[in-house]
């Protein structure tokens, strides 16, 4: 990477973000055999993000989404969400932060809502529960909220009179009925078809831009890229990549999406690279590094020496 190549902008990071971890460890143990499903990960989402969070399975990811919404706690390292520290949180915080700081929407829409109320009962026992807005107000905020996701002609159905993006639609104003800081949604649309998936995506873009809500969707929809500013990707336990999207406006007036993948550098100087990159070009064990006044050369470990007085070897992964 050079020193001039661009980089996200800065002007905000210096505020408290609303989703932090560092060096995030969750180790479970079943057995007597122990298994590391976070390894130091590291993650930063500011205040008003748009972030979703892709990987293979098994990479960590829905281990991640359980810690974040306190229905898990982490083994080590620092967890925070909506200014609360996530590894310290006792019983009672705890249950106020699930109710009121962070809004949880499931992929199986089974889950997330109650199959004997109708959709505006659903959200007005979220408000109930959550004890958020007076019992007077209610029923006019759960009209502005299903009129937000666009489900306002379905007030009265049940769950099992809805289509399946319907559903999810009505999950997501359960989930923000208690106004929460931070909205995480764990594969919204792995149950739809990708038409559907669009609309609860766009769904869930609408909530951030509308209301400022921060928004962290995990998923292994491809049409996400066409909804979040910035895609996260997990391997094994840590943050690898990460992809920006801006618009860019050209000398004509027309305007360009412009998508930049990035290694994710973390404390201790070590980064992944991306598979595509190791499989290309046959990087295997160790690699040679060379430094270069403005950028870092990276060559396979098995060919003759690299060019430049910065030649090393190091562990792949490494640097």
């Amino acid at each position: 990477m050079r020193k001039d190549d661009p980089v996200t902008d800065t002007t905000s990071r210096s505020a408290q973000p609303h989703i932090e971890c560092v060096d995030l460890v969750r180790i479970f143990t079943a057995q007597g055999v122990e298994v590391q499903a976070l390894q130091g990960l590291n993650l930063r989402v500011d205040e008003g993000d748009l972030v979703a969070l892709v990987g293979a399975s098994g990479s960590g990811k829905s281990t991640l989404m359980t810690i974040l919404s306190g229905l898990d706690t982490p083994t080590a390292g620092i967890a925070r969400v909506a200014g609360h520290d996530l590894l310290s949180m006792k019983g009672r915080e705890r249950l106020e932060f699930r109710r009121r700081s962070v809004g949880f929407v499931w992929q199986q829409t089974s889950r997330n809502l109650l199959p004997y109320l109708t959709a505006a009962e659903n959200v007005s026992l979220a408000m109930a529960i959550g004890r958020a807005e007076p019992a007077a107000k209610r029923p006019a905020r759960v009209r502005e909220l299903l009129d937000l996701l666009e489900v306002g002609g379905i007030s009265d159905r049940r769950p099992a009179e809805m289509s399946g993006g319907q559903q999810q639609r009505v999950a997501i104003a359960v989930a923000i009925a208690n106004s929460p800081r931070v909205l995480l949604a764990d594969e919204p649309t792995g149950e739809l078809d990708e038409a559907t998936s669009a609309n609860v995506l766009g769904a869930l873009e609408a909530v951030n831009r509308d209301r400022g809500v921060t928004v962290l969707i995990v998923t292994h929809d491809p049409t996400v890229s066409e909804h979040v500013r910035r895609t996260v990707q997990i391997r094994d336990g840590r943050t690898s990549t990460e992809v920006l999207r801006s618009t860019h406006r050209d000398e004509h007036g027309r305007e360009h999406r412009v998508a930049e993948e990035f290694a994710v550098l973390d404390r201790s100087g070590r980064l992944q690279l991306p598979e595509e990159f190791t499989t290309s070009l046959q990087l295997r064990e160790r690699v040679r590094l060379a430094l270069e006044p403005d950028h870092v050369g990276v060559w396979p470990g098995q060919r003759g020496r690299g060019p430049g007085p910065g030649n090393a070897e190091t562990k792949q992964g490494e640097s």
